[in-house]
């Protein structure tokens, strides 16, 4: 059935690759060729094959015409039974046919098998289903559902089929919910919050239109550029959701300010309505548009990065950049709109007062803003000494590649002794699979020994792979369950075993060519002094804080049957090495030479020895090979036949033999890890002429992608400088606004500190929208200053201390939309979907509060100080 029913029906869904069942037998017609039979009618191993070859095939005799009716000459030689395999003919001896039954034993059974499954602990076929590139993976798994359900109906009584084994899908849509919610949870904080300050119904909703309209503008640009909608550009979309009204709040919000203060002057100055709206939208629109350039510009190095981790945050910026461009957009346009129609007639009925929590804002921060401008000096210095302080936390985080995914699922690789067979194997599979499924978390197993049949991955019979589905109770935690299962599979002795995620071991594979988040490789050209090195590596690694699931790779030597030909005995008889090899080939292995048609359904016809001479090691000692003469020739004296060991697997990289130590991390940084590790092995493993040690895993990526986002990060800098240059033309000032860049850091550095301790990718993402997002509080701030100091002539310390007043209430309205939002994305940490997002959203948070909060105390110091000393100097 999984052959010849559910695997034709699943490969012709649209979108399906491959379909790769283990598990089960596989049905074979086979021929057990007697070489005492072969002797004794005096008939070749090739005769046989040819005679099975030529007993299974149809023919044609062309075709004529009778009567004007054309017929077709066709003959009908294919076997449909045993009987019509043993009668077919071999050849003739004294006028007597001898058939394929007189040589042989012909009989149906399963393939010799080279993997196994089951689902917890019960035999079962595990079927695998490989998607296009390109293809939907929720679609197609909605297709393969619908298919499968089909199926189900028509299969024999005590059938069934588990289609949760393992899907990705699963993961997905857990992960797509998760997001969601983050989003909708930030949405409502935003709608609060404008509240809170506005407290008017028409300008909170001016402002939110920004959020639904930025959104669907973005769904379609994504769409337009084939970029489909996933966690990471939902991710992008949810860390922006504080963002993408900002542009909007600035514009609402001054013009706001400006109707409320031309609603108070007397009627006769009164300006239009139409050139209030539009003066309060120019006067701001430079530096919403320039603020928004920059938060673009920070996600530059995103764009500059290769491999996995390029290809999972390009998504993510590039959704994160169209959002608040479509929001940038609306806040041109839509917003000016919406406020000439919708505030105006307010303003007239005086009802476009200041809210009460708006009131007290503004007045306990008058009274801070007076110390602040008399003690400017103890200001700058302690801000200064906070920041130094800051920078001394750095050297003790950790760091990491990407955060660890939470998808539910297990997968323990298992890898016993080589040259295990594989119902040794089975019976270490079911006992593993024992030993989870007694663990309370754990709700289903399903184990895959050796390989399948159709599998492209080479994996040899004593290594197994099992999914292990989590319900993780309440009250525990994932590492906890982690800890407790190595803990539990340690009874399991001479095996290899690694416990880690589907995603996280592909991301390992695909990074180091080992399933473990740290791979040692060591080089050389003898693969004993290897093995021993490799051992001397395990034993540096083991006492190592974090490392768990320590293996070397397991090369060895195992039993072999070494057949080494002699080249004069093979000459005397006028063989080549080759025919030898194809007779010994035939002879144990076997060789399909046709197929049996059953229906639609075609089955393998195989000519081998039968077990009682091909199943021991004197079988093969003693084997004769009839030659094309006839003569009969025993193996042994074509060969010298040797019972050894020899290498299981002779590992390779450019070029060069290898053997590996891995390794995966738990409760400690990745590179914290591997540092301790290489100086462990530098001081203590003496490496031989020749012999060599390189690092691979997450870790080399992570150093790769660290080294790109800094590099290009402090290019994003230099932009935003010349940026800030171009906007103000002054080098001083921009400089100025940049100083909300340390200030981000303060609070970005103690977030982590305080929560995971690591550095990841994801974080460093963080640092990078940050810095986007501080320098626009900045620059509301500074451009703000200048406009009352150059356009309406204010005094210096005047104009900071009402620049400073009028940008408060935008400044803490983007400030906290812009971090409220990201509470659930912060607070989701763990949660499927949101692994890479919540280390972003903490550090944006995080630097969103500490370079909120200093930049209306430093900036307006700054200020004060910079033009003091400016006027000292005049004087």
């Amino acid at each position: 059935a999984a052959d010849w029913e559910i695997r034709r029906r699943l490969l012709a869904i649209p979108g399906v690759a491959q379909v790769v069942p283990i598990g089960g037998g596989v049905k074979q017609y086979q021929v057990r060729v007697d070489p005492d039979r072969l002797k004794a009618y005096d008939v070749t191993l090739d005769q046989v094959m040819e005679a099975v070859e030529a007993s299974n095939e149809n023919f044609s005799g062309g075709f004529f015409q009778e009567y004007s009716q054309q017929y077709t000459i066709r003959g009908i030689g294919r076997a449909h039974s045993l009987e019509d395999i043993k009668r077919s003919v071999v050849t003739e001896r004294d006028n007597q046919p001898i058939t394929i039954g007189d040589v042989a034993n012909v009989t149906i059974d399963a393939a010799q098998k080279i993997g196994d499954a089951s689902v917890n602990g019960d035999q079962a076929v595990i079927i695998s289903i490989k998607k296009q590139p390109n293809t939907n993976t929720l679609e197609l798994t909605e297709r393969v559902d619908e298919t499968l359900a089909q199926i189900e109906q028509n299969l024999p009584e005590g059938f069934s089929i588990n289609s949760h084994i393992f899907r990705q899908a699963d993961f997905i849509d857990l992960a797509i919910d998760n997001v969601i919610e983050a989003l909708r949870d930030g949405a409502i904080l935003v709608v609060i919050i404008l509240l809170l300050f506005l407290a008017n119904i028409r300008t909170t909703m001016i402002s939110l239109t920004a959020i639904p309209l930025a959104l669907i503008t973005s769904v379609f640009v994504l769409e337009f550029f084939d970029i489909t909608i996933n966690t990471m550009t939902l991710g992008g979309m949810a860390i922006a959701i504080g963002v993408i009204v900002d542009d909007a709040i600035i514009d609402v919000e001054n013009v706001f300010r400006r109707l409320r203060e031309n609603a108070k002057l007397p009627e006769s100055e009164q300006k239009s309505a139409m050139q209030v709206v539009f003066e309060g939208s120019k006067e701001i629109r430079t530096s919403i548009i320039n603020a928004t350039l920059i938060i673009m510009i920070v996600f530059i190095p995103l764009f500059f990065l290769s491999g996995l981790q390029g290809r999972m945050l390009k998504p993510l910026g590039l959704s994160y950049i169209v959002s608040i461009g479509a929001s940038l957009v609306i806040a041109m346009t839509v917003t000016p709109v919406l406020c000439y129609y919708l505030l105006p007639a307010q303003a007239a009925k005086g009802k476009l007062e200041e809210s009460w929590f708006t009131k007290k804002l503004k007045s306990g921060y008058d009274r801070i803003l007076d110390s602040v401008l008399r003690f400017r000096k103890s200001v700058l210095t302690g801000t200064l000494v906070l920041f130094l302080g800051t920078l001394l936390i750095v050297p003790y985080l950790g760091s990491s590649f990407l955060p660890e995914f939470n998808e539910g699922t297990l997968v323990i690789s298992a890898v016993t002794i080589p040259g295990t067979g594989l119902d040794e194997s089975n019976e270490i599979g079911e006992r593993i699979e024992r030993i989870l499924l007694d663990h309370p978390a754990v709700t289903s197993t399903a184990r895959r020994t050796g390989r399948a049949e159709m599998s492209e991955h080479a994996q040899g019979v004593n290594a197994s792979e099992i999914n292990a589905d989590l319900d993780i109770p309440e009250g525990t935690t994932k590492e906890h369950v982690l800890e407790e299962l190595r803990s539990d599979l340690t009874v399991v002795s001479g095996t290899n075993i690694t416990i880690g995620q589907p995603l996280g071991h592909r991301i390992d594979h695909m990074l180091s060519g080992t399933r473990a988040n740290i791979a040692v490789k060591i080089f050389g050209p003898d693969l004993y002094r290897l093995r021993t090195l490799g051992e001397e590596v395990r034993g540096q690694m083991e006492g190592v804080e974090g490392v768990v699931d320590l293996s070397v790779e397991q090369q060895q030597n195992v039993p072999q049957i070494q057949i080494r030909p002699d080249r004069r005995a093979l000459a005397r008889y006028g063989m080549k090495i080759g025919d030898l090899s194809e007779k010994v080939d035939v002879a144990f292995a076997g060789e399909t030479v046709s197929q049996i048609i059953e229906g639609d359904r075609l089955f393998d016809l195989v000519v081998r020895y039968d077990e009682e001479h091909r199943g021991s090691i004197q079988a093969v000692k003693s084997a004769e090979l009839t030659l094309e003469d006839g003569t009969v020739v025993p193996l042994s004296e074509l060969a010298s036949i040797k019972s050894r060991s020899g290498p299981n697997t002779i590992s390779r990289e450019n070029v060069q033999r290898k053997i590996v130590v891995s390794a995966n991390v738990a409760g400690r940084d990745l590179r914290g890890t591997v540092n301790a590790i290489s100086d462990n092995i530098s001081e203590n493993v003496n490496f031989p002429q020749g012999y060599f040690v390189e690092y691979g895993g997450q870790f080399e990526s992570q150093a790769q992608a660290t080294r790109t986002i800094s590099l290009l990060s402090i290019v994003a800098i230099l932009l935003i400088y010349l940026l800030l240059y171009l906007e103000f033309s002054s080098l001083k000032t921009a400089l100025l606004v940049m100083v909300n860049l340390p200030f981000a850091l303060i609070g970005g550095i103690f977030i982590v500190w305080f929560t995971s301790g690591i550095v990841s990718i994801a974080s460093l993402v963080g640092f990078i929208t940050l810095f986007g997002i501080a320098t626009r509080n900045g620059i509301l701030i500074v451009s703000h200053y200048q406009y009352l100091r150059w356009k309406e002539g204010k005094p210096f310390l005047e104009a900071i201390r009402q620049g400073a007043m009028e940008r408060l209430n935008p400044i803490l309205m983007t400030a906290l939309t812009a971090g409220l939002a990201l509470i659930p994305l912060a607070l989701a940490a763990g949660e499927p979907g949101n692994e890479i997002q919540s280390p972003m959203a903490q550090v944006i948070l995080g630097g969103l509060i500490s370079s909120t909060l200093l930049n209306m105390i430093v900036i307006p110091a700054l200020l004060a100080q910079f033009e003091n000393s400016e006027a000292n100097v005049a004087n």
